[in-house]
């Protein structure tokens, strides 16, 4: 059988700015934070106070509700704020670093020779934990649940994100230790998705390789497992980023929990497109500079990442960084058709699609505003997953479990959605809905 996956709905979004593939080393930043919202889902409990002491990979809060997951310091220095919000909440924990770091040594592990249970409490105690990730909901796994299956995606196909192949031509080694481990952890198969005529990453041993063509969002790891093995209720697969792959890796080859990840800075308005070497959660000043008020950071790629000041941090599970133009310049007659060919677009009111190959700039603007209208198979056209997505965000509104089920919620992730926040004529948020249902599916399924 082929392990062959090929994607035709989707699409494509060509922008211009690139990332040059280059690495250098990012300068250090003087604060680095780890913020719980990347989380979704966890409330935090501290262990260390303000004013304390920490090396890197030392535990700096806890899961509320699973006290065996850890989050750990990325470098050594003092914790100097925990920065919180309303109801007290922690927004972010700010570590304000030494000039090297010192690491907590946990010892180097061959997970060949360890038992299922052995890795998975060495995966807790070193805070490498929070990267394995589950389906359904998007969350952190249970150690508790046992997964049918583990995915890796080794490819992005979101417009300006960071290119796997070249991140991982160096760590290839680490990759291999992480898989041997993760592999432990699943009675069932450990699957990876490359780009169809990768290379390198397709030799690793161990795990079922499947080669992914097609338009985005065919790099989404939720396509993958639709095609490969779906969910159905009750049950759990766990998927993790390639370069957490990685670090996992780099955790038993030297026993050091070094959280270095390789940032791809893209977009038009950024003042370097190429790669750098950073810590996670590494201040974006020190990594990008002085920027202008009119330019948008994203921390993750522009359909799915969050926005950042000047003054914020890295994403813990983020290895783009993109910055557009702030859209404020009203267009005279743009919703006449033909008018500023400037987007890409699915609509032939725009001339987008003479051009395929043609590569745009960007800004933020919306281009309309939210309409009580719904285009009966618009949404169909960029999902390839098989569900019905107007129907499922319709019952996603009602709050109606049952109908949610019945619709496929256990097999969506937010992510999936991001392509109908960009082409769908409501300019509804997608990706919010299904946020919002999925955390209530949690709170009534489980």
């Amino acid at each position: 059988m082929s392990n062959d996956i090929k994607i035709r709905k989707g699409l494509d979004i060509k922008l211009k700015g690139e990332a040059e593939k280059t690495i250098s080393d990012a300068p250090r930043s003087k604060n680095f934070a780890i913020k719980p919202t990347d989380f979704h889902g966890v409330t935090p409990k501290m262990v260390v106070k303000e004013g304390e002491t920490v090396k890197a990979g030392d535990i700096l809060f806890f899961s509320k509700y699973s006290d065996k997951v850890k989050f750990v310091s990325p470098v050594s220095g003092k914790l100097a704020e925990i920065r919180r919000g309303a109801k007290r909440k922690i927004l972010e924990v700010i570590i304000e670093a030494d000039a090297t770091d010192t690491y907590k040594e946990f010892g180097k592990k061959n997970a060949a020779a360890m038992s299922p249970e052995e890795v998975k409490e060495f995966l807790l105690e070193s805070g490498c934990w929070p990267f394995i990730k589950q389906r359904p909901y998007d969350i952190i796994a249970n150690p508790e649940d046992q997964p049918k299956a583990i995915f890796v995606s080794a490819l992005n196909t979101a417009p300006l994100t960071a290119d796997v192949e070249f991140i991982l031509q160096n760590r290839l080694e680490d990759f291999q230790a992480g898989i041997d481990a993760l592999s432990k952890l699943t009675s069932g198969k450990t699957h990876v998705s490359v780009e169809a005529g990768s290379s390198a990453i397709s030799g690793v041993k161990g795990v079922e390789v499947h080669r992914v063509s097609g338009p985005h969002p065919a790099g989404n790891v939720g396509v993958q497992i639709h095609h490969v093995d779906p969910i159905n209720a009750g049950e759990r697969v766990w998927v993790v980023g390639p370069e957490d792959v990685a670090i996992i890796g780099s955790l038993f080859n030297t026993g050091k929990m070094d959280q270095t990840r390789v940032v791809a800075v893209a977009g038009t308005a950024a003042p370097k497109q190429q790669y750098f070497r950073v810590k996670i959660g590494s201040g974006m000043s020190d990594l990008l500079g002085e920027i202008p008020v009119s330019t948008r950071i994203i921390s993750g790629d522009v359909l799915t990442g969050n926005q950042v000041s000047n003054h914020g941090y890295l994403g813990y599970y983020d290895n783009t960084v993109t910055l557009i133009p702030e859209g404020k310049n009203f267009r005279m007659f743009g919703w006449m058709p033909f008018i500023d060919n400037h987007i890409p677009s699915m609509s032939k009111t725009s001339l987008s699609f003479l051009f395929p190959n043609k590569k745009y700039e960007v800004d933020t603007n919306l281009n309309g505003e939210v309409r009580a209208l719904v285009v009966t198979g618009e949404m169909e056209k960029v999902m390839p997953i098989d569900v019905y997505p107007m129907q499922l965000l319709k019952e996603c509104l009602a709050q109606n479990i049952e109908k949610m089920e019945n619709l496929g919620i256990y097999e969506v992730a937010p992510e999936d959605f991001a392509l109908i926040d960009y082409t769908n004529t409501s300019k509804i948020e997608a990706q919010s809905i299904v946020r919002e249902a999925l955390d209530l599916m949690i709170k009534e399924v489980g």
